[in-house]
């Protein structure tokens, strides 16, 4: 897709709704949404949450960065985190859709495998009776709220996970349109994430310029390379708070930052909430 179409594209956490996904999962059917859209959802990205479709019945079409999809019952459709997409469902259609929050994802696939690099590619694919079984088993836990709940959302996000990477291909066109350097760029901010560095020093590693390095992730995911730096500090933040009982300022000290009340305003200009307050939220949630 072009990249001055990229920059148009609006940005959602969920459809349409801008605060934190609260709980491990979410889940809800195809419907839910799209009815009251009459069917069409336009063009958009998620830029912290990674969904999974499955159709049930009747079908329509999904565009996926710009690549036009037919969909019947039985396919499934993956979306990762920024890719852009829109769909138009047949009235009536039924499915299912799994929306999993960035933290979750990094957690559900550790670095085993190269699952995670397979997963970042959106696509489709005919489902199988394994794929739907998961997803119900997943529906059927989100909605009883028993006890030991979100350990099981955590282990059914990890299997289905592991069976939408098996059966996405693991070559062809996507895998080719795969800019090299911004995979790079990923790479880096994963393995430094705690180093606080500026969009000049990741530049420099990569051998380009910082004007370079911006214009490539505004192509890839419409956002420019400080943005998606800062991005993945509160992301990291956010996995620290959910995961482990460390203390707000432990996690500052962490993530590079020498003052604790400075964290908290990065933080709470990044998410709309205090630390304290997300992570009271989240266990909650929980």
């Amino acid at each position: 897709m072009p990249s001055s179409l990229a920059t148009n594209v609006r940005t959602y956490s969920l459809f349409g709704e801008l605060g934190d996904l609260p709980d491990v999962v979410h889940c809800e059917t195809i419907a839910a949404r799209s009815q009251v859209n009459d069917w069409e959802l336009a063009s958009h990205r998620h830029a912290r949450l990674h969904q999974v479709l499955l159709l049930a019945g009747d079908g329509g079409r999904a565009v996926l960065d710009g690549r036009a999809i037919d969909l019947t019952a039985k396919s499934a459709v993956n979306v990762p985190i920024g890719s852009i997409h829109s769909f138009s469902f047949t009235p009536g259609t039924q499915g299912w859709v799994v929306t999993i929050v960035a933290e979750m994802l990094e957690a559900a696939l550790g670095e085993a495998e190269d699952v995670r690099q397979v997963l970042k590619r959106p696509g489709s694919f005919a489902s199988d009776a394994a794929l739907r079984a998961v997803i119900e088993r997943l529906f059927s836990e989100y909605a009883a709220r028993d006890f030991g709940r979100a350990q099981m959302l955590r282990a059914l996000c990890g299997e289905l996970l592991g069976q939408v990477a098996r059966a996405l291909p693991r070559s062809g066109d996507s895998a080719a349109r795969t800019n090299v350097l911004f995979r790079r760029f990923e790479a880096l901010l994963d393995a430094r994430v705690a180093e606080r560095h500026s969009v000049a020093d990741y530049a420099a590693a990569l051998g380009i310029s910082p004007v370079h390095l911006s214009r490539i992730a505004r192509a890839a995911t419409g956002k420019p390379a400080s943005w998606l730096i800062e991005e993945r500090l509160i992301r990291e933040a956010r996995r620290n708070l959910i995961y482990t009982n460390l203390s707000v300022a432990t996690i500052a000290y962490t993530l590079g930052f020498s003052d604790p009340a400075y964290f908290s305003r990065i933080f709470t200009r990044a998410t709309g909430l205090a630390p304290r307050r997300f992570r009271e939220r989240v266990l909650r949630g929980s």
